[in-house]
């Protein structure tokens, strides 16, 4: 029986590459999102106003795309109530870490815990020199030290790739793409109607509503697509990378299977946050198109791939 063909290797020097090509690609679009769906809207609610707004909406994408890359950990630490560990707290998770920094050259994280029962864990920052480490109480009381040592070569090889990066810009922008057009979406039910009706008899205004209703309704699906550019193959690398760095991939397989079989809803993480775990943190049951927006592989397939490599 033919064996089923092995995913294409990429090295971690060419992961790091793409990844700020990612970076670029994430920001232009978001302001370009930000832009289009602020013209359109102000062309409707106030006629020739569109142009004149966009200036506006350009500073405000700008500004927090800024806000993104410098403070989204931050931001995303608070959401999920992470609290930063003392230096004398955590012994064995901190020596892990330590010691497996030292093995992918990059500097230690800031240790974070999450006082959840449900375990899972995820990294965050801009760069490996700003990048802090999450994981929940559940995690550290339901895995052995090698299933630990697992979980946390994923996470840093999330780092040590970059990964972070474009994870941090993803989440914090997604989001302001949503809450914009939700914003914009209330100006036009409550302001713009009549106005709309009144400034062009013609047929143009309604060309224009139609226009701008379609925005509001696809920027955040759009916002979600580019998601994507994250790529669930992130995973498998993170999953490859880690597993090499600790030349176990069975402790990874273990931490994923017993990660996957906890029923646990971690109550800190929501839409916007899931895709930093190492696995989908809500547990909710898939729903239509669920899997067009994925960002994760699934567990058994990375199981797979991590046992094949022992």
């Amino acid at each position: 029986m033919a064996s089923a063909p092995s995913p294409a290797r990429v090295s971690i020097y060419d992961a790091a590459a793409a990844n700020r090509v990612r970076t670029a690609v994430l920001l232009v679009s978001f302001v370009f999102i930000v832009v289009v769906l602020a013209y359109f809207v102000g062309e409707y609610l106030a006629g020739g106003s569109g142009v004149a707004i966009v200036p506006i909406a350009f500073l405000i994408a700008v500004g927090s795309a800024w806000v993104s890359y410098f403070a989204g950990d931050k931001l995303i630490l608070a959401q999920s109530r992470a609290r930063e560990l003392g230096p004398d707290e955590e012994k064995v998770l901190r020596d892990i870490t330590e010691t497996l920094a030292v093995g992918l050259g990059v500097p230690a994280p800031r240790l974070y815990v999450i006082e959840d029962s449900a375990p899972n864990a995820f990294a965050t920052g801009r760069d490996p020199a700003h990048a802090s480490l999450v994981v929940t109480r559940g995690l550290l009381q339901k895995m052995d030290r090698t299933e630990l040592e697992g979980v946390l070569a994923h996470e840093l090889s999330h780092v040590g790739n970059r990964d972070i990066r474009v994870m941090l810009l993803v989440t914090v922008l997604v989001g302001t793409v949503a809450l914009i057009a939700d914003m914009a979406w209330r100006a036009m039910f409550w302001g713009g109607g009549s106005r709309g009706r009144d400034r062009d008899r013609g047929g143009g205004g309604a060309i224009l509503a139609i226009v701008a209703l379609v925005l509001l309704v696809i920027s955040p699906i759009i916002a979600q697509l580019i998601q994507l550019a994250v790529s669930r193959q992130r995973e498998y690398l993170a999953d490859a990378s880690g597993a090499l760095l600790t030349r176990y991939p069975p402790g990874l397989a273990s931490a994923l299977r017993k990660i996957a079989a906890d029923t646990e809803v971690l109550e800190a993480a929501n839409k916007a946050t899931a895709s930093l775990y190492i696995a989908n943190p809500l547990k909710d049951a898939p729903a239509f198109f669920d899997h067009l927006f994925d960002t994760h592989p699934p567990i058994e397939e990375r199981i797979r791939r991590l046992e094949a490599m022992g």
